[in-house]
């Protein structure tokens, strides 16, 4: 089937680069054009100088940009995970977001983002839900609209993924998610549908995963048919790393990029299947025009002006990242307005999340930033000198962890000859090469070992140990006694990524005294397996700091908690819970973390507690606390946005992008595949729907999120589909509220949820004084998908539109007929 001609209306410079586009695609032979459509490494696409084309690179986000190098040599700004952004409900925030993106891209020579994933929170046990933005596909739209749009505004090109219905990752390179298609259309094609009409992306990434059957690289009928024809997409079509499976199958089915390389589906396959006549030609040349589409539009295609002539101005990024983790942080509890602190007081910091900050997510989402302001760090500035006094409490890493506090290591490549081919930096104990990361003068061909080495100084005295993940032969020394020296294997057969997501194996105990330095080496032997269509090399040095008895940790913890004015207790979760590569089994936080807030809480009133997860976890001492205070995954100034907030520098200005609830109450919990599928039962009720529809109250609801003043909703008037809401600043300090406008049948349907988020708008206004804020309600609010007649149908009648604080606090209503 020919793919549907995109609708899109052209610019004359949209059609002067399609000239070019067409003129050079005509200069090209068939070995060429399949060539181009398959990676000639782990990041790029190979150039062709006979008719101008550099080589394209991509570079993975959604929070930073790597790179082509997995290596601390060049670092990244770290923004705040994209839960946070969500939080934020500020899709000019995003934009702004999306622009220093941009601006890391072209810096680091990548044309490409691969992100913003766009998937929804179909259950809180998805592992990977930090890196996605909400539950809810309208407010997924609106933020990956304006990131989209900062990025592109950038000259950078972006790749929405993960497209579609990849919404956990048990099996996610094999599951088959059996969804209907008012579900696809209502919830998880919607934010897709959404930034493709609203800001026009220049790259799609097609998932692992199966949707009813057809591999997503396969799956014509969303790709040809809804992506392309529907939607108008003219961008390329990527695929997500190893998961083109077929060379017939992917091209027919629209897909225009095999990623990575050399070895693909594409390339010499491709110009075979096309010369035995299982591929037409004109399908690849319609991949081909795609490509070269987006090499025109970021300028490295010769004679076609790119998009984007004049990048915007310089953003600041230590600045940026900062302002959006504190416009992120979402302050649920305060009571007796514990929140802001009290000048000159006492402050008791607890928590080893505190000193040792988590702030960014697992997986292909990592970066390494130029700094990492940590709460303690943060607070320790901001504080007067004196005031605060911190304790460890509980450590939420109950396994070995990656190398770092202490540890100076380096790596040194070696041949089979034991010759020294390179040397290349270390900034933790993981190593992570892929593709053409290897360190100057490496090549995949001559490497033999790897040897991770340096010093450790420890900062406890007693018994460390350490560990290796990662699967062949190991070489483990410290303090000048070897360990270890075996071969390690896989804990889970099959799994190309075991490497980099499976868990840390102890393999020494050593007993080392606080600020003594040692020693220590991991060498391992690489290799390249066939089965593996990519060349990497992963493997960690993991490490475990002397085990105190958390009775004590926690008892000191008290004392000090007991004698301060305020107990701040930061709690976390770790790489081992939210990761990519894994999907969670609990909500519960690790380790003793529960067991140390009630224990505080006992002795301080006044007690403060600081959730740093990327997504929800359960507070069963919620209740028993004066303030709680969700930071995400805060980026590298987590620290210093945490000391504004707390101090009453700036009022907390996030609302929850998906609810918070105890697992056994959450209505949508399965994400393990049964037989191989995963079938999207619960329809079109997830997260708030699904909660509403059970008649359950969660923690913490859809939307909900306190600042430093009040809100009176004073009214609101709706002509046709415009709502203007009325609300005052009621409080005694400047503040910012986000108006939130939800929309739902006035008499109940049991085929649709009893309301929707139909829009939403931030405003500002001082002490006392009143603003009108203006929200339009889309026709999508309207409409439900027909399965009969696979249409949009508008569903006239009674709705009743409600605007408020949360999707559980509406204080103004008016019902409207249409």
């Amino acid at each position: 089937m020919a793919r549907t001609a995109a609708r899109t209306a052209k610019t004359p410079q949209d059609e002067a680069r399609e000239a070019v586009v067409e003129a050079a695609l005509g200069r090209l032979g068939l070995d060429a054009k399949a060539r181009l459509l398959a990676g000639q490494d782990m990041w790029s696409l190979p150039a062709l100088p006979e008719i101008g084309l550099k080589s394209l690179v991509m570079s993975d986000g959604p929070i930073g940009v790597r790179g082509v190098r997995w290596t601390s040599d060049d670092p990244s700004v770290a923004l705040p995970s994209p839960t946070a952004l969500a939080a934020t409900w500020d899709p000019g925030l995003a934009h702004r977001a999306g622009v220093l993106l941009a601006q890391e891209a072209r810096r680091k020579g990548v044309h490409v983002l691969l992100a913003p994933t766009v998937n929804l929170h179909r259950s809180p046990l998805g592992g990977r839900h930090f890196e996605a933005y909400s539950e809810d596909p309208y407010l997924t739209g609106r933020i990956g609209t304006g990131y989209v749009q900062g990025v592109q505004s950038g000259g950078v090109g972006t790749t929405v993924k993960h497209f579609v219905a990849n919404d956990a990752e048990t099996d996610r390179f094999t599951v088959n998610n059996v969804v209907d298609e008012r579900t696809l259309r209502e919830l998880y094609l919607a934010p897709f549908e959404a930034i493709v009409t609203g800001a026009r992306p220049w790259g799609i990434m097609t998932a692992y995963n199966t949707v009813n059957g057809t591999t997503m690289t396969e799956h014509g009928r969303l790709v040809d048919e809804v992506l392309r024809g529907e939607w108008g997409f003219d961008g390329f079509n990527v695929s997500d790393w190893t998961a083109a499976r077929s060379t017939a199958g992917a091209v027919e089915g629209g897909l225009d990029v095999a990623m990575p390389g050399p070895r693909t589906v594409y390339g010499e396959a491709l110009a075979r299947a096309v010369r035995d006549g299982q591929v037409e030609e004109a399908r690849v040349d319609e991949a081909v025009r795609n490509v070269l589409r987006l090499a025109a539009r970021v300028g490295i295609l010769e004679g076609a002006e790119p998009v984007v002539t004049r990048p915007p101005e310089q953003v600041d990024g230590e600045a940026l990242a900062r302002e959006t983790a504190r416009r992120s942080f979402v302050l649920v509890r305060n009571e007796n307005a514990a929140l802001p602190l009290r000048p000159h007081g006492t402050l008791a910091l607890i928590g080893a999340a505190a000193r040792d900050a988590r702030v960014l997510g697992g997986g292909s989402a990592t970066v390494f930033p130029p700094r990492i302001v940590s709460p303690l760090d943060g607070l320790t500035a901001a504080l007067p000198e004196g005031s605060l006094r911190y304790a460890v409490g509980a450590d939420p890493t109950t396994e070995l962890d990656v190398a770092d506090q202490g540890f100076s290591l380096r790596a040194v490549c070696r041949d089979a000859g034991g010759n020294v081919l390179g040397t290349g930096s270390a900034p933790t104990g993981h190593i992570q090469w892929m593709g053409s990361d290897l360190p100057e003068g490496v090549t995949h061909e001559a490497l033999h070992s790897v040897e991770l080495t340096g010093t450790f100084t420890p900062r406890e005295s007693g018994p460390h140990i350490f560990g290796v993940k990662g699967v062949g032969a190991f070489r483990l020394v410290v303090d000048g006694t070897t360990h270890y020296d075996d071969v390690q294997r896989p804990a889970v057969e099959g799994n190309p990524f075991e490497a980099l997501s499976g868990a840390p194996v102890p393999r020494a105990r050593a007993e080392l005294t606080a600020g003594t330095t040692v020693e220590v080496s991991l060498t391992h032997v690489v290799e390249f397996p066939d089965r593996i269509p990519m060349k990497v090399v992963g493997f960690t040095l993991a490490h475990q700091e002397p085990q105190r008895d958390p009775d004590e940790l926690i008892a000191e913890a008290v004392e000090a908690a007991r004698d301060a004015d305020t107990a701040v207790v930061v709690v976390a979760t770790t790489e081992r819970v939210e990761s990519e590569g894994f999907d969670r089994t609990d909500l519960r936080l690790p380790g003793r973390q529960d067991d140390l807030v009630h224990a505080v809480a006992a002795v301080n009133p006044n007690t403060v507690v600081v959730v740093n997860s990327g997504s929800p976890v359960e507070l069963p001492w919620r209740d028993d606390v004066a303030a709680v205070l969700l930071s995400w995954f805060p980026g590298q100034e987590g620290g210093a946005a945490l000391a504004d907030v707390l101090t009453g520098a700036h009022e907390p200005g996030g609302r929850l992008p998906t609810t918070w609830g105890p697992l056994q109450d959450t209505p949508v919990t399965e994400v393990v595949p049964q037989d191989g599928e995963l079938h999207y039962t619960e329809g079109v009720f997830i997260g708030y729907r699904a909660w509403e529809r059970a008649g359950r109250e969660p923690s913490y609801p859809f939307g909900h999120g306190l600042g430093y003043t009040d809100w009176a909703y004073e009214s609101i008037e709706v002509e046709g589909t415009t709502v203007k809401v009325r609300v005052r600043n009621a409080g005694s300090r400047p503040g910012r509220e986000v108006v939130q406008v939800y929309l739902g049948p006035a008499e109940p349907d049991p085929l649709r949820p009893v309301r929707r988020l139909a829009g939403f708008a931030g405003v500002e206004a001082a002490p006392g004084e009143s603003v009108d804020v203006v929200v339009e309600l889309p026709r999508r609010s309207f409409e439900i998908w027909d399965q009969v007649s696979n249409v949009w149908s508008f569903v006239k009648g009674s709705y009743e539109v409600a605007a408020g604080r949360s999707i559980a606090d509406r204080r103004v209503t008016v019902t409207i007929n249409v």
